[in-house]
């Protein structure tokens, strides 16, 4: 299963740069690196990332990321995945550029 991450320009640049991250401002402030499901990225984009251009949605494979990922509730009771260690650029399955057309973020159609 795909899990998703989104990411601001320049921190993915700096993922990129340093082959891993422990995440986004928000990440380290509670201590887990925070992932949507396919059917949770749209709202997480509304919520989270609304009328902010120049970001990335990058494809992760929840299977090989162990046991540091855990399915934990959230918004409405919803299970998220949250990672429990530094994100490593190696487990990047794909990643796209998540442009906001000023009503919201285009997310490619072949999300599964």
């Amino acid at each position: 299963m795909l899990i998703y991450k989104i990411f601001r320009g320049p921190e993915w640049d700096d993922m990129q740069a340093n082959g891993e991250t422990l995440g986004a401002p928000i990440d380290l402030a509670d201590g887990y690196i925070h992932f949507s499901t396919a059917d949770q990225a749209g709202e997480t984009a509304d919520k989270w990332f609304a009328g902010v251009d120049g970001l990335w949605l990058v494809a992760f494979d929840a299977d090989a990321m162990g046991a540091a990922l855990k399915w934990e509730p959230s918004r409405g009771g919803q299970l998220f995945p949250h990672l429990y260690r530094a994100l490593q650029m190696a487990e990047v399955k794909w990643a796209v550029p998540l442009p906001w057309d000023g009503k919201a973020h285009r997310f490619p159609q072949d999300m599964t």
